[in-house]
């Protein structure tokens, strides 16, 4: 397995906050605080990958701010900018039975109650009133977006077989 596979972005950083190294996040958790959860954070850069220590973090405002260990003025801190947030996967908590982590659901066949084959899930996307899942055709021609309703569209998500079946036409 790859180190890829064994770890995913929960986020980046954005900017510099203050003299004192804080951090300004961006983070993909819901909700955003969530990522302070997380002790330790691979950052990762176009040339580098280093593992850091959160020391502290917080929100402000709109947006969270983070201080890593040994990152202790504005110059360390600046070198860190646009550097993506990885952490490892087993770090991330367990869910209930039928909830699913998105990047687990990325791949998947996608499969109608007739039987037929919609194509694979490109990406999720996240749109106010529930998530949707963006399918790509097997021509890659065609994308088909299917609201994630589970019992209404979402019948089934099978992580072993690799699939999930839906309620759901192409034509739709």
């Amino acid at each position: 397995m790859s180190k890829q596979d064994t770890y995913i972005q929960l986020g980046a950083i954005q900017g510099v906050f203050g003299i004192k190294g804080w951090l300004k996040i961006f983070s993909f958790c819901r909700p955003k605080e969530q990522i302070l959860d997380y002790s330790s954070w691979e950052l990762r850069t176009l040339n580098n990958a280093d593992v850091y220590v959160l020391q502290e973090g917080k929100l402000h405002g709109n947006g969270i701010v983070a201080k890593l260990q040994n990152i202790d003025d504005r110059t360390q801190a600046n070198t860190l900018v646009r550097a993506e947030i990885w952490v490892a996967k087993s770090e991330l908590p367990d869910l209930a039975k039928d909830e699913f982590y998105w990047f687990q659901l990325e791949g998947l066949a996608v499969i109608s109650v007739d039987g037929e084959q919609l194509g694979r899930v490109k990406r999720m996307m996240e749109t106010g009133a529930n998530d949707v899942i963006v399918v790509q055709d097997e021509t890659e021609k065609q994308e088909i977006l299917i609201p994630y309703v589970r019992g209404q569209v979402v019948k089934r998500v099978d992580l072993e077989k690799r699939t999930i079946t839906v309620d759901w036409q192409k034509d739709y």
